[in-house]
């Protein structure tokens, strides 16, 4: 049912806009779900519609209505996708970049989720209906491997394997800067940045527990290829860890040297992160499975006009 709420502007009240003492009033409800409930009419002052910059005056009679929520069901949509592994219980996708994984905000449909909605397999509900099979997910502009179980009993199988950190998550990543050795890791808690709220990042405080291997694999100018992989699965990881350590992923962030460097990175159009390898016991037979997805066409092609501008620079 609807949830109404009937209140008389108070001196507190007087001279504030509408969304504004309305959302007083809501604590749970944003003030931007708010301003969308003025704009479609669902708060009355005095009866009658009103703008949500409307200024109250002491007196007023204001009415909102806050409709129930509407379940926002994925659909099944024809969308291609590149299966690596299959059987009864659980799928290996290698994911292009550019791929949401599932519908959240800003982003109702064209995801994998709805690609493998349109599969004649069905998927394990325990995720819930938004995420369904969904055993762990991959950035947008990350490509590569994600593991998704097809029933329950696979994917809780699966999500308690992630737990004990029993499935192994390899990464290719190119980062900015040469290291002063060949291998290392990044234990650093990860949570919310303290003042932007939509960034993860290195906290002092409140984070969780993130734990990043890395061994470089060659050398470029000014640029490193790296295997990282993830002893946790945190939002976001391994791009954090290695910001934290100061050699951010390579996007469109350009090393002030080499001409052939700045080119190849430039050719980028996302971050340079790809899933290369997954390693887990199957939930059902106990067999050892590892999977490899060669990196795709944009990755690859960066890697080669780094080669040409030379190597061990």
């Amino acid at each position: 049912m609807p949830e109404q709420l009937t209140f008389v502007a108070d001196d507190t009240d007087a001279g504030h806009r509408l969304d504004v003492a309305v959302t007083r009033r809501l604590d749970r409800v944003s003030r931007s779900r708010v301003h969308r409930l003025v704009e479609t009419g669902a708060v009355l002052v005095n009866g009658s519609p009103a703008k949500p910059g409307a200024l109250l005056h002491g007196g007023d009679s204001v009415e909102v209505c806050i409709p129930d929520p509407e379940p926002a069901l994925p659909k099944p949509q024809p969308i291609p996708l590149r299966v690596i592994l299959e059987d009864d219980d659980l799928m290996v996708v290698d994911k292009p970049a550019g791929m949401v994984v599932h519908p959240g905000a800003g982003t109702p449909d064209g995801t994998m989720v709805n690609a493998l909605l349109a599969r004649p397999a069905g998927l394990s509900g325990v995720g819930g209906v938004l995420r369904p099979g969904i055993v762990h997910r991959l950035d947008k502009d990350t490509s590569g491997l994600i593991l998704v179980a097809k029933n329950d009993f696979a994917h809780r199988a699966l999500s308690a394997a992630l737990s004990r950190r029993e499935v192994s998550r390899v990464y290719w990543a190119i980062a900015l800067r040469r290291f002063d050795r060949n291998s290392g890791e990044v234990a650093a808690p990860i949570g919310r940045h303290p003042t932007v709220r939509t960034r993860m990042a290195v906290v002092e405080r409140g984070g969780r527990e993130a734990l990043t291997q890395w061994r470089v694999i060659r050398v470029f100018a000014g640029i490193s290829l790296l295997e990282c992989r993830l002893a946790t699965g945190r939002t976001h990881q391994i791009r954090v860890h290695l910001a934290h350590i100061r050699h951010p992923v390579a996007l469109q962030l350009v090393p002030p040297n080499a001409t052939q460097m700045r080119a190849a990175i430039r050719a980028a159009t996302r971050q340079m992160l790809h899933a290369r390898h997954l390693s887990f016991r199957h939930p059902r037979t106990g067999e050892q499975i590892m999977v490899e997805s060669d990196p795709p066409k944009d990755f690859s092609f960066v890697l080669e006009a780094l080669q040409q501008g030379g190597a061990g620079a």
